[in-house]
């Protein structure tokens, strides 16, 4: 049976770097919990250009930070200040 081509290109770039799954999970991480954010927002019927707007930064930080974009930790903290929640970490 034949090889997807998502299977090959990550066989391909773990040759080239093995770190390469564990960048890729991390990613996955990223993914599910922008989008468990953007389900936030969206179940308090805030638009991403409010929320940029009371975050005081553009439309396109708030698009990138829901595509589950690599983003700073403050930048998250306003985030959720923003859609009236309050970001907490646990190690």
């Amino acid at each position: 049976m034949a090889k997807d081509l998502l299977a090959e290109v990550v066989d391909e770039r773990t040759r080239r770097n093995p770190k390469f799954p564990h960048m890729v999970a991390e990613a996955e991480v990223r993914r599910k919990f922008a989008r468990k954010l953007a389900t936030l927002r969206e179940k308090k019927a805030l638009s991403q250009t409010v929320v940029a707007a009371r975050m005081g930064t553009a439309a396109s930080v708030v698009s990138k930070l829901e595509a589950g974009g690599d983003v700073k930790f403050s930048t998250l903290q306003r985030y959720c200040a923003a859609i009236g929640e309050k970001l907490s970490v646990a190690v």
